[in-house]
C-alpha cells in the first residue's frame, strides 16, 4: 500500500481543490493500493449497487439489530463464567429474554427499534 501525500502549498493555489479535497490543514492524501486488492474492491462495490445483494444484506441488518438488542438489554458481550458448560446457559437465559421483551412488545403493540435522538435534539422544548 502506498500512501501519496500533498503538501499544502501544493493544493492550496489549485483552483479545483475544493472537488479533490476537504482537508482545511492539509493537502491531498492518497492511498493506493496493489492492483489485485484494487480490483477485488472494485468488484465488491460495484456488486454492492445490485439489487440481489441488497436482499441478501437485509437479511444482516435483521440479525444486527437482534445481536444489538441482546447486547444492551443483557450484556451478553462479555460472559460472566468462564467454560461452555458455564456459559452456554447464559446464552440461553438471555435468548429467553429478548423473546420475553418481543414478545411484550408485539402483544402490546410497541415498536422495538425507537427512533435516536441526538442529544442536542433532546434538549429542545417540546
Amino acid at each position: 500500500m502506498i500512501v501519496a501525500a500533498f503538501p499544502l502549498n501544493t493544493c492550496c493555489p489549485c483552483p479545483v481543490r475544493t472537488s479533490c479535497t476537504s482537508a482545511q490543514h492539509s493537502g491531498r492524501h492518497l492511498t493506493l493500493h496493489p492492483r489485485a486488492i484494487q480490483e477485488t474492491l472494485d468488484a465488491a462495490r460495484t456488486e454492492q449497487t445490485t439489487p440481489a445483494w441488497h436482499d441478501r444484506y437485509a437479511l444482516r441488518c435483521d440479525i444486527e439489530a437482534t445481536i444489538h438488542q441482546t447486547v444492551t438489554v443483557t450484556g451478553l458481550r462479555r460472559a460472566r463464567y468462564r467454560g461452555i458448560k458455564k456459559v452456554h446457559p447464559e446464552h440461553i437465559v438471555s435468548a429467553i429474554a429478548v423473546n420475553l421483551i418481543r414478545l411484550d412488545a408485539w402483544r402490546n403493540g410497541r415498536p422495538l427499534q425507537r427512533k435516536r435522538t441526538s442529544h442536542l435534539a433532546r434538549l429542545e422544548p417540546p
